[in-house]
């Protein structure tokens, strides 16, 4: 069963007591079970990207295969806004906090994966006492604050590739950030790929959007690095529709008022968004991977993109979207993409296959 590290409103954060904790049914695990992971991230409920759903999905079956799991998160410390994002707490402080929960929980394998104030702190603890860890490469950050400080690229991939150097692996989602990340000195690479949920997110031919057609949807962070601009300003037919949240919705809203933004949604409502639409349209230049590409092909929707880092590796043009430096050209083309073929190449992907090759990614803290 998996530990509920998440504390409700006016409940006191959990202290050391980790009775609560027990094993799942034992299922698919390479080494002797039931394994203990300690999993350190900076991103988790309630916040809301694709780091959280990922390692949420990777949670709920690494406990279905028999894992003890320790999820160290900002809910259980003091915090403070990412500026920026204010909506982004980062962890005040976390060093004695997490050390104590790890000495208590004794695990036998150590994932960090983000590399915010708990994943540095987290990191200090292994070094010191020589204890090997793996890591993921889940956002480019050496882009994101080149975005908005300026700062080059070659400072930031320097700053990631000290924090990454000393993991005995690195997961990352597709081959070209593999290939990408070599290129800027990156060691001891290996492929995690993502899943999508099918039942979730399927064709519903009764669904129909209250909007003019064709309907061209973007789901995802309204932020500075999605880049939603190069969408927004295209003169095309039809409705654009922006579903989700950040810091520059309200300013896009007054920018573009013929676009439609109905907010962030989940589950169903956002099932309905994805069916609804002709084309998904994912204008970022950023992203690791696009989770919601496999969403909307889930859903039989194709997706028109830029031929980046993302991207390039899920869409096979003509069968599941176009990618295309000319952004106007790609959703044309994709409107023309069958939906059967889109929901096929989905159903290739699978939570429970990303959560064994994370699970075979894991190595021993004592090798």
């Amino acid at each position: 069963m998996r530990l509920n590290t998440i504390p409700t409103p006016g409940q006191k954060r959990p202290g050391l007591d980790f009775s609560q904790l027990t094993v799942g049914l034992p299922g698919r695990i390479s080494f002797l079970s039931p394994a203990r992971l300690a999993l350190i991230t900076d991103a988790w409920f309630p916040q809301v990207n694709g780091v959280v759903h990922t390692l949420s999905m990777v949670n709920k079956h690494l406990s279905d295969m028999g894992y003890q799991i320790l999820v160290i998160h900002p809910g259980l410390f003091q915090t403070f806004p990412l500026p920026g994002y204010k909506e982004i707490r980062l962890s005040l402080l976390p060093s004695r906090r997490l050390v104590k929960m790890l000495q208590a929980f004794q695990p036998d394998r150590i994932h960090i994966a983000t590399e915010g104030t708990l994943g540095q702190a987290a990191r200090r603890y292994c070094l010191k006492n020589d204890l090997r860890f793996t890591t993921a490469y889940h956002t480019k950050f050496p882009e994101y604050i080149n975005i908005r400080t300026k700062l080059p690229l070659r400072a930031g991939y320097a700053m990631m590739r000290r924090f990454h150097a000393k993991a005995a692996g690195v997961m990352v989602a597709t081959e070209s950030l593999r290939e990408e990340l070599q290129r800027y000195g990156f060691d001891n690479l290996t492929l995690w790929n993502r899943g999508v949920d099918v039942k979730m997110f399927r064709p519903d031919h009764s669904v129909r959007l209250p909007y003019p057609e064709p309907v061209m949807v973007y789901v995802g962070r309204v932020a500075p690095e999605k880049n939603l601009e190069a969408f927004l300003k295209l003169d095309l037919p039809g409705t654009k529709v922006i579903v989700g949240d950040g810091p520059i919705r309200k300013r896009l809203m007054r920018q573009y008022p013929q676009a439609v933004f109905p907010g962030y949604k989940s589950g169903p409502e956002l099932a309905a968004f994805y069916i609804g639409a002709q084309v998904m349209v994912f204008p970022s230049l950023t992203d690791t991977f696009g989770l919601v590409l496999l969403e909307a092909n889930a859903c039989g929707t194709p997706v028109a993109a830029f031929p980046v880092t993302g991207p390039r590796d899920i869409i096979r043009p003509g069968i599941n979207g176009v990618v295309d430096w000319d952004l106007k050209k790609a959703i044309k083309q994709a409107l023309l993409v069958d939906a059967a073929s889109c929901r096929e190449l989905a159903l290739t992907y699978s939570w429970e296959v990303c959560a064994e090759k994370f699970s075979d990614a894991l190595v021993s803290i004592h090798g």
